[in-house]
C-alpha cells in the first residue's frame, strides 16, 4: 500500500480536527499536524513533505491563494486540493490558474475528500460535475497563444491523442479502456506519457490545454 502524506490547512479548528481524525482512519493516508495559517502551512510543507495539501482559501485575515502561489513556486510536485465553503466559478478558476488540482465544498462527505486526495496523489484532479463545463470553458478561453497548445499536441502519438480526446469527452479510465479496447493499465501508461509530454500535472490541466488547442467534447458512449 502506498501511503499518502496529507497536510490540512484550515483555521476552523473544530472542522480541521474533525477532518483530520476522519481522514486519519484511512489506512493509506498519513495526516500531518494541521496548519491554521500561511506561515505554518509553508513551514510544514518544507519539513513534512506532504504529497497533497487540503487547503481552505479563507484563513482568517489571510488568503489561501498565497499558499498556492508559494507551494507552486517552491514545491511544484505537491498537489493542492481546495476544500472551502466558497462555490462560485470565478474562485474555482482563479485557484486552478494558480495551481490547484481539485476543488471541493466543505459540505461534501469525508469519503469523497479521501477519494479526491488519492486521485490528486496519482496526478488526477476533481471539479464538481455541476460546474465543470463552465470552469473548462473559462480556462479554455484564457490562453493568449492558442497555437502553442496545438504545437504541444503535435508531439503526442496517435494513441495518446485518442486517449486525450476521450478525457476531453469526460470518460474515466475504465470507460476509455472500454472505448479503445485497451486495458486500464495501458490507459494509465498512455495518460502518464501524454501528461509528461505536455508538461502537465493533472488530467484537468491536459483537458484545458486540449480545449485551447481546438479539441472539443464529442460523443460519450
Amino acid at each position: 500500500m502506498q501511503l499518502i502524506r496529507v497536510l490540512i490547512v484550515d483555521d476552523h479548528a473544530l472542522f480541521a480536527e474533525a477532518l483530520s481524525a476522519r481522514l486519519g482512519r484511512e489506512p493509506d493516508l498519513v495526516v500531518l499536524p494541521v496548519a491554521a495559517d500561511v506561515r505554518r502551512a509553508l513551514a510544514l510543507t518544507a519539513t513534512e513533505r506532504p504529497q497533497v495539501i487540503v487547503l481552505d482559501l479563507t484563513l482568517g485575515p489571510e488568503n489561501g491563494l498565497d499558499v498556492l502561489d508559494r507551494v507552486r513556486e517552491h514545491h511544484p510536485d505537491v498537489r493542492v486540493v481546495v476544500l472551502t465553503a466558497m462555490s462560485d466559478v470565478d474562485a474555482i478558476v482563479q485557484a486552478i490558474r494558480r495551481g490547484a488540482v481539485g476543488w471541493l465544498s466543505k459540505t461534501e462527505s469525508a469519503d469523497l475528500v479521501a477519494q479526491v486526495i488519492r486521485g490528486a496523489a496519482r496526478r488526477g484532479g476533481w471539479i464538481p460535475p455541476e460546474v465543470l463545463g463552465d470552469v473548462l470553458r473559462r480556462l479554455a478561453g484564457d490562453d493568449p497563444e492558442p497555437n502553442g497548445g496545438a504545437q504541444l499536441l503535435a508531439d503526442l502519438t496517435p494513441r495518446e491523442r485518442e486517449v486525450l480526446q476521450c478525457m476531453v469527452d469526460g470518460l474515466n479510465r475504465a470507460e476509455i479502456a472500454d472505448r479503445l479496447g485497451l486495458s486500464a493499465n495501458t490507459v494509465r501508461t498512455h495518460t502518464q506519457n501524454l501528461l509528461a509530454k505536455l508538461d502537465m500535472h493533472s488530467a484537468l490541466e491536459a483537458i484545458t490545454l486540449a480545449m485551447r488547442a481546438g479539441m472539443r467534447p464529442g460523443r460519450r458512449d
